[in-house]
């Protein structure tokens, strides 16, 4: 099928699915039901979270069957046949209504897969064309909000690929989803996702909002080290005998990040979302303890609350908070809060209260619980001063989540970012998430913080918990790759395959570009720090910059992979320009919003065409994912959406590299289905259509 195709209104009436119900009006319709074992328990919840009652559950696909583990029918075990197809839908009978969430199946493999892509849109935008890419015959599910569509909505197109209808239900939206979900008797392919608008087909991103979460770039701010825009709140220890200045504040406020947006500074690097540190109030006193050199450190990072619903006095006050929101909206962006639910400081009198509140202090066998991230996840403390909570309480868990949910009823933040996700157990999540839906009268976002494999990450990702999570493992396996001698792009490509399909393909998981609890990714390729050594003891005791400049171009390709990618790319501040440093505190130097020298300049511009370039291109929002090659040193995809398309192409090697690509799904350029690819030594290429 080739991309000019102009499918033109269908002559037929326009088709409407049963009356819609609450399970259509969420806000996000349900993810899927990602099962790795043949018997898999599913909390309904998780996945219908404002679900009350439920009269019964069924499970359509041959070799599938539920039992019911509880007496209101809202968990259930899933049991799927060896034989059975990969792909099923589960059916959720409630009183009045009957909607459909997808089961997948997942493997330990990426290829022999189906692939779909959308290649073309009716003119009146009330239905669209895809294609199926691969060997053997596909089967499709289809998906409008939580409604399994129908045959009479699908159908198939003279000379190859299939026609979707949009129903007419649609129109009473302002903003719903097409889904479509492909799979063979392999496993399941990939997914569709195409945004509506009162019920027809979204083909230019000037109809995207900044609601539409698939648009959001986000930028990281450490309030305390970003800008001074009131230095009659600051506060600092001023004695290195106690604290180095490396550790102490540096006099960053709400009032700077205010006047930074005012002065233009995102609207010139293309951010749509800012995510703010902490902003609880904190201790005035010292904790943690470094050996070499030695200090303490004071709370300038937010992460220790003494209050839950104070403002810390540092960085400013109710009406510099009210002002700077208000600010960030009538600008059309968004903005987020970091929230720490896992622990409070010691000198919090609400601990003090309650310090049975706490997780245990040393571990059955004895040894301190301190730090034992993966061995006790639940349960380990940070530190000595920051003791972990016992969320697995109710009387804990309720006045914590209560204290979350009041930034967003006070506030008119758009979201959270939350901190140590993995070690908080499901369940608080689960009791946030509801209050959130039933408190606050608009949509909130919450991308959470775990370290860990694509399966402990995407249990906490649920319809009824968290929208999604930063995907470390990308970010990693690309240090890998371009750090590491033996670090491949097919290892990349591999990783990238495997979070897609755990996540999904349009997933919205964050993609960073570094963060401030590792190593500055430029200097770490500059050779300044190894990530063989102590990376927090190196900032501490050498003068840490970028020896090899070739870093700079990697740093680029980083934000290329970043911003091209389906997920929200996501820049720590410096990182648009290539700041250097160690681990922290040095990776949290005083912020710089003017490049120094041309080589950084490079990398701000680069930044500035790629957010512009992602924020104008609905391949890049919504596009369908396919890879076209993985070699040591190369790695090109492409993104697909209603036949338009952005190939992109990424060379870690000191040599340009030309390669010839086969586009698939009939696509073409020029009349061609052949594209000539060149990408410079160190560089990428992204080519549109």
């Amino acid at each position: 099928m080739a991309v000019s195709l102009l499918l033109t209104a269908s002559c037929c009436c326009d088709l409407s699915v049963a009356d819609s119900d609450f399970f259509d009006h969420q806000s996000n319709p349900a993810i899927p039901c990602y099962i790795t074992e043949d018997v898999s328990t599913m909390l309904l919840r998780d996945y219908f979270p404002l679900l009350e009652a439920v009269e019964d559950v069924t499970l359509v696909g041959e070799g599938y069957s539920v039992e019911f583990l509880s007496a209101g029918k809202d968990t259930i075990r899933l049991t799927r046949a060896e034989d059975a197809p990969k792909v099923a839908v589960l059916e959720v009978t409630i009183p009045g209504g009957e909607k459909g969430a997808v089961v997948l199946k997942q493997e330990n493999k990426t290829n022999d897969l189906p692939a779909i892509a959308t290649v073309a849109f009716d003119s009146d935008r009330k239905g669209f064309a895809f294609a199926s890419q691969g060997d053997g015959p596909v089967q499709f599910i289809v998906l409008w909000q939580n409604t399994v569509l129908g045959e009479e909505f699908l159908g198939t197109i003279e000379g190859g690929g299939f026609h979707v209808r949009v129903p007419a239900n649609a129109r009473a939206y302002d903003r719903s989803y097409i889904r479509i979900y492909s799979y063979n008797e392999n496993g399941a392919g990939n997914d569709i996702l195409v945004p509506l608008a009162n019920g027809k087909v979204i083909t230019d991103t000037d109809a995207l909002t900044r609601h539409d979460r698939q648009t959001w770039t986000m930028y990281q701010i450490l309030i305390d080290r970003f800008y001074n825009g009131n230095p009659d709140n600051d506060w600092r220890f001023d004695d290195p005998s106690t604290v180095l200045p490396k550790a102490d504040y540096y006099g960053g406020d709400l009032a700077g990040v205010d006047a930074k947006l005012l002065d233009g500074y995102f609207d010139k690097l293309g951010i749509n979302t800012v995510w703010l540190s902490p902003i609880t109030q904190n201790p005035y006193t010292a904790w943690g303890e470094n050996v070499d050199p030695y200090t303490k450190f004071s709370g300038y990072h937010g992460y220790w609350p003494v209050y839950m619903t104070k403002i810390d006095d540092r960085f400013g006050t109710d009406a510099e908070l009210r002002k700077l929101i208000a600010d960030v909206h009538a600008d059309d962006k968004n903005i987020i809060l970091d929230y720490v639910a896992n622990h409070l400081h010691i000198e919090s009198p609400v601990l003090q209260a309650h310090p049975e509140w706490q997780t245990p202090m040393y571990t059955p066998d004895g040894r301190l619980n301190l730090e034992l991230w993966d061995e006790f996840r639940l349960t380990t403390w940070f530190d000595k001063h920051i003791p972990t909570l016992n969320l697995e309480i109710e009387e804990a868990a309720d006045p914590l989540s209560d204290s979350a949910v009041y930034w967003m009823t006070e506030y008119d933040f758009d979201g959270f970012r939350h901190d140590a996700t993995k070690h908080i157990p499901e369940i608080y999540w689960r009791k946030l998430t509801r209050k959130l839906l039933d408190r606050v009268d608009r949509s909130v976002f919450q991308i959470g913080e775990t370290y860990g494999s694509p399966a402990l990450i995407s249990s906490y990702v649920r319809s009824g918990m968290l929208d999604c999570q930063f995907d470390f493992n990308i970010y990693d396996t690309f240090i890998d790759a371009t750090v590491r001698d033996w670090g491949t792009f097919e290892r990349l490509a591999e990783v990238i395959g495997q979070s897609l399909q755990v996540y999904g393909y349009h997933n919205i998981m964050g993609l960073i570009s570094g963060n401030h609890d590792r190593p500055r990714y430029i200097s770490v390729r500059g050779g300044d720090v190894s990530l063989d050594e102590n990376t927090k003891y190196a900032g501490w005791n050498r003068n840490i910059g970028v020896t090899d400049s070739v870093a700079y171009d990697m740093l680029s390709m980083l934000h290329a992979m970043n911003f091209t990618l389906p997920g929200i790319p996501i820049i720590y501040t410096g990182d648009e320009w290539g700041q250097p440093g160690a681990n922290d505190p040095d990776n949290r130097r005083w912020s710089q919003f003017e490049p120094l020298d041309a080589r950084e300049e490079q990398v701000f511009e680069t930044v500035q065409h790629l957010a512009a370039q992602r924020a104008s291109s609905m391949p890049l929002l919504y596009g369908d994912y396919y890879e076209l090659a993985a070699e040591r040193d190369f790695l090109c995809y492409m993104r697909v959406y209603m036949g338009e398309y952005v190939v992109v192409a990424l060379n870690k090697s000191a040599g340009t590299i030309s390669r010839e690509i086969a586009l698939p799904f009939g696509l073409e350029l020029n009349g061609v289905q052949n594209v000539s690819i060149e990408v410079p030594a160190y560089g990428f290429t992204v080519l549109n259509n």
